[in-house]
């Protein structure tokens, strides 16, 4: 099957299996790393990426369901140099420990607070539900969440 969507807004035509997922097609075919496999059972979260502007996880994701679509990775949201509000955000709260997690986080947080007015601790928590850290205990993580969304 032969699809064509975008990546961080590069125009992208993919031919691969129907079944194949996106999560594959972003890390071996299109060589975006940063979004991770963490569970291979839609669980941990870490495969979350943007699709027409809402987190989803990219496991779940067929190429068959992609045409036509907009996707934003971590790759597409800041750089080294210009950090989007929400990476500065988890740095500057020390939001992160082994990392791994942390791209589907980010890129959920966005979601949140893009999406959601008047976010409180208890609403981040529930917002993140499906995202898991094995390192953290989650404080610094809503601590950044909340001010990008005070910010905002």
């Amino acid at each position: 099957m032969k699809v064509a969507f975008q990546v961080n807004g590069q125009a992208h035509e993919i031919e691969a299996p129907a079944n194949t997922l996106l999560v594959e097609i972003l890390r071996t075919q299109l060589e975006l790393t940063g979004t991770h496999v963490g569970c291979d059972t839609s669980q941990c979260g870490a495969c979350t990426v943007h699709l027409d502007g809402r987190a989803v996880k990219s496991c779940t994701l067929l190429l068959a369901q992609l045409d036509g679509a907009q996707i934003t990775t971590i790759e597409g949201i800041g750089t080294i140099e210009d950090l989007h509000p929400m990476q500065a955000a988890f740095r500057e709260c020390h939001a992160l420990q082994c990392g791994f997690c942390t791209p589907g986080m980010i890129m959920q947080a966005i979601d949140l607070v893009e999406h959601n007015d008047d976010l409180d601790n208890m609403s981040i928590r529930e917002g993140l539900e499906g995202n898991i850290c094995r390192c953290t205990g989650y404080h610094n993580i809503v601590r950044a969440i909340q001010s990008v969304a005070d910010a905002s």
